[in-house]
């Protein structure tokens, strides 16, 4: 079980380095740029420097030189020794600037590729996490790029260059010693390796545990209403703390077994220079090696230590690395469940005309699979207004969502104007379908910006008289900054009345020839009621009309009413059929307005 799951998360780290190259190869000279300009920062400030100094100590070693013979001894030395350094240090900064470039770049694209990723995924998928989790791990997600790029260039890079250069200049003269100390080293990436991969998952584990706790953190500061008026601030920071505990935990587990790792390797290490310490000692006894060699030997290994101990902390940053990323790139990978069929032409509405031919449709992410409709056939003319009744679980909200394609059917079609919806482009079907919930869907942004949402191009004018429309402009021109009002987070700012009108003034602006509108009064008081109802009769003027409603007052006027149980219709006609007929209308009817009482 353990080694599946050490399988499982090295296939989503494989999946997460594949989405970051990507968009690295988007910059793929840049990319190039910073592996040469490594190469040579670490190449001349590190070898060619020491080997130079190697050679001079060589020459002095030699015997003594006159103060008049120094620049003709030392002469070129120091001049290789000044391009050594000046070419160096250019690279250092070449190589800042193409890993300033990457990140940039990533940044950018993978903010893109996550927001086009969660915007384009199902309702279902969304309904199923937390929103403020899904931004700690975009987040994470871009700047365990970032740390990636970083870490390679600057960590894993200069340390392969460092084994290449110690062992290509010190084999030919040693080549006892860089045998000893190959093995050490071959020894010391073996371990490292292991431990490291028995520590992603316990990475992977924590990163989890801390979304978890930004999940839980944002779902209390989201419904902080609801905490504050039951009273249940205890209870909320008692969920809280659980989760910071599991959080604390993983983290603490992560943390002792890194611990355990870095000891083991600090170990070889130790090992390593005592190897070095024993050939500096009596390397020019044992085996005439020169003081200038000598010099390169214990400098190039100790660099070359420095860079293995320094191994622990870059497989631990790693690990966090893809810890971190691991949840964003499991989401990236999960399949849209609502896509565009390859090819998909936009949808054209001259009159709205909608069919629902054979319609069937279960939920399956409850497990149950229980069937919502099963066969059900629907025809409503283009023009017509008509109201969706029924008891709760009757499938009235999930006919709208399979109109809107916010789920997709399972069989069957919908049609509008006798086009199948499932071969057009989604954007270009909601465009035609003005939507107006139970509870308005507004941003935090200013009043005309949230009318002028479904047109973003309209005028001043347009907006207002929009506003007229659905009877808010009045309320909104004796706001302090009147259109300019910023509404706040899903626009607390404004009443649930004032809210609905926004809402309805910007499906009068959108003017799609469809309209749904989902209990758009139910949970209003009379007085915003009647504002909203009478708003709500200018909107579906002349557009087919789609109102469902527990509020039986709401669809009394409406054209036709069609009655839903079990996903089944089970009554098809006006109000006044309907009364006539005594069934299942007549008695909600009945018990909305106390005639059940007589």
């Amino acid at each position: 079980m353990e080694q599946k799951a050490q399988t499982s998360k090295g296939a989503i780290a494989r999946r997460t380095l594949h989405y970051y190259w990507l968009v690295t190869r988007q910059r793929l000279g840049a990319f190039v740029l910073g592996i040469v300009a490594t190469i040579g920062f670490i190449g001349l400030l590190t070898y060619a420097n020491t080997y130079v100094m190697g050679l001079i100590v060589d020459q002095v070693q030699t015997g003594p030189v006159a103060p008049d013979q120094v620049w003709d001894v030392f002469g070129g030395y120091i001049i290789a020794l000044i391009l050594v350094n000046v070419f160096g240090q250019a690279c250092s900064k070449l190589q800042d600037y193409a890993v300033f470039k990457l990140e940039i770049n990533g940044s950018y694209n993978l903010a893109r590729l996550c927001f086009d990723t969660l915007s384009n995924q199902s309702m279902t998928f969304h309904t199923n996490r937390f929103g403020g989790s899904l931004v700690t791990q975009t987040t994470k997600f871009m700047t365990s790029y970032s740390l990636l790029v970083e870490n390679f260039l600057m960590s894993i890079l200069p340390t392969i260059i460092a084994i290449i250069c110690t062992v290509s200049i010190l084999a030919p003269a040693v080549p006892a010693y860089v045998a000893i100390l190959f093995v050490l080293l071959v020894a010391y990436v073996a371990v490292a390796y292991f431990m490291y991969r028995k520590i992603l998952p316990l990475a992977s584990k924590a990163a989890a545990k801390s979304n978890k706790l930004s999940g839980v953190l944002s779902d209390a500061v989201t419904n902080i209403m609801a905490v504050k008026t039951y009273g249940r601030e205890d209870h909320e920071r008692a969920l809280f703390t659980a989760a910071d505990q599991e959080t604390a935990q993983a983290e603490s587990v992560n943390m002792r077994a890194t611990l355990k790792r870095g000891v083991m390797t600090s170990s070889m290490i130790v090992l390593m220079m005592s190897v070095v310490t024993i050939f500096i000692a009596g390397g020019n006894a044992w085996f005439g090696i020169s003081a200038g060699m000598l010099v390169m030997m214990f400098t190039y290994t100790y660099n070359l230590t420095m860079r293995f101990n320094m191994i622990n902390s870059m497989l631990q940053r790693l690990n966090k690395i893809f810890g971190d990323a691991s949840e964003m790139t499991q989401v990236l990978d999960e399949p849209t469940l609502v896509a565009d069929a390859k090819g998909a032409l936009p949808l054209k509405v001259d009159n709205g005309a909608i069919t629902i031919e054979d319609l069937g449709f279960a939920y399956t992410d409850s497990g149950s699979g229980t069937p919502v409709f099963k066969h059900l056939d629907l025809e409503i003319p283009a023009g017509q207004r008509i109201g969706l009744v029924g008891q709760s679980g009757s499938g009235k909200t999930t006919l709208t969502k399979l109109l809107l394609r916010l789920s997709d059917v399972q069989e069957g079609r919908i049609l509008v104007d006798g086009q199948d919806i499932s071969t057009h482009t989604q954007q270009s079907l909601r465009r035609q379908v003005a939507y107006v919930p139970q509870e308005a869907l507004l941003f935090h942004r200013t009043i005309a910006e949230n009318i002028a949402y479904g047109k973003p191009d309209a005028t001043q004018q347009e907006i207002e008289e929009a506003a007229r429309l659905a009877n808010a402009y009045e309320f909104i021109e004796e706001l302090p900054n009147g259109f300019q009002t910023l509404v706040g987070e899903r626009g607390i700012k404004l009443s649930g009345g004032q809210r609905q009108r926004v809402a309805i003034a910007r499906a009068i602006l959108a003017d799609a020839p469809i309209l749904v509108l989902d209990e758009a009064t139910s949970a209003l008081d009379s007085e915003s009621e009647a504002a909203v109802q009478d708003a709500l009769k200018t909107l579906m003027r002349g557009r087919t009309s789609i109102v469902v409603a527990h509020r039986l007052s709401t669809v009394a006027s409406l054209d036709r009413i069609v009655v839903l149980r079990d996903g089944v219709i089970v009554e098809d006609g006006t109000h006044e059929e309907l009364l006539r007929r005594s069934g299942e209308y007549a008695s909600l009817w009945n018990r909305q307005t106390g005639a059940f009482l007589e």
